[in-house]
C-alpha cells in the first residue's frame, strides 16, 4: 500500500473529481516464531452470526453497494484508467468501499449468532445424516471477528463524526490500491492512492487543525478496514438477498455491463 509521504502537497485532480460525486449531506447512525504451532481442532467451530433483520439490512446493504459502483464509475481519473485495471480496483476494494458506504449512510446492523455445531456434535448426535440444506443454514451468515472488525470500523467513523469529503478521500485510498495482482498502470494507482493520503492529510490539518492525531486515527481505521474479507461481507449482507453469487462476475456485469450493450 502506498502511504501518505507527508509533503503535504494540495491536490487539485483526482481528489475534486472523487468529492463531486459524492452526496453533500450526511446521517447520523441509525438502527435497521520458529517454533512449530499445533494444527488447529476441527472439533471446534469458529462461531459465525447473522444478521437479525436479514431481508430489511441486506436490501439496504444492496442499495449502498449500487451507489458505490455509481459514485466509482463517475471518477474521471478511474474512467481513464484500462478496462481491465478498473475490473481488478473493483473486485479488490469493493467490500471495503461497501462497509465505508454503510457508515457514511449511517446503516447499522444487529445480529445473532447461530448454533453451528462441532465436529464432535456432530458425530455424537448423528448429524452427518442432516440435509444440505440444515447444513447450509448453519453456515449462514460469516465469522464474529470479522462482524466486530466491521463493526468497529462503523463505530469508529460514527464516533470522529467524519466528513463528506473525508469518506471521499478514505474511499479514493480504499479505490487506488496498487497491490493487486495482474495491474497495467501500477505505478500511476500508486500515484492516486498516494495524493488520495496527502488530500486527506491537507484537509484534516486545516479543517481540523485542533484535532491533532485525527489523520492517525483515521489511518487506523483503515488499517483495521483492510483486514475484512469480501468473503464475509458477501455473506452477511449480499447472501440474503441475492443467494449465492459469484461476486466477480456479478462486479463484472455492474461495472461494464451497460457500456457492453451499448457498444
Amino acid at each position: 500500500m502506498a502511504l501518505y509521504d507527508g509533503t503535504g502537497r494540495q491536490s487539485s485532480s483526482i481528489l475534486y473529481s472523487i468529492l463531486k460525486n459524492e452526496r453533500a449531506d450526511r446521517h447520523e447512525p441509525h438502527h435497521v516464531g520458529a517454533a512449530v504451532r499445533p494444527a488447529a481442532c476441527s472439533c471446534v467451530s469458529e462461531p459465525r452470526a447473522a444478521l437479525r433483520c436479514p431481508q430489511v439490512t441486506s436490501t439496504a446493504a444492496s442499495a449502498v453497494l449500487l451507489k458505490t459502483l455509481k459514485f466509482v464509475k463517475n471518477v474521471p481519473c478511474f474512467r481513464e484508467l484500462p478496462p481491465g485495471d478498473q475490473l481488478l480496483l473493483v473486485r479488490g476494494g469493493w467490500a471495503q468501499l461497501l462497509v465505508l458506504g454503510m457508515a457514511q449512510d449511517g446503516l447499522d446492523f444487529d445480529t445473532t449468532e447461530g448454533a453451528e455445531r462441532s465436529l464432535l456434535q456432530s458425530i455424537l448426535t448423528g448429524a452427518p445424516g442432516r440435509s444440505r440444506c440444515s447444513r447450509q443454514a448453519e453456515r449462514a451468515g460469516a465469522p464474529v471477528a470479522e462482524i466486530r472488525a466491521i463493526k468497529g470500523v462503523l463505530r469508529r467513523c460514527w464516533a470522529l463524526h467524519v466528513s463528506t469529503k473525508e469518506y471521499a478521500y478514505l474511499k479514493g485510498a480504499v479505490l487506488f490500491s496498487p497491490d493487486l495482482e495482474g495491474l497495467q498502470c501500477r505505478r500511476h494507482i500508486e500515484g492516486l492512492q498516494r495524493e488520495a493520503h496527502r488530500a486527506l492529510h491537507q484537509h484534516v490539518r486545516t479543517a481540523r487543525r485542533e484535532e491533532g492525531a485525527r489523520f492517525a486515527k483515521l489511518l487506523s481505521a483503515l488499517c483495521t478496514l483492510r483486514r475484512v474479507s469480501a468473503s464475509a461481507v458477501a455473506e452477511l449482507f449480499l447472501r440474503p438477498v441475492m443467494g449465492p453469487v459469484d461476486m466477480e462476475q456479478l462486479l463484472g456485469e455492474m461495472l461494464h455491463g451497460k457500456e457492453k450493450q451499448e457498444g
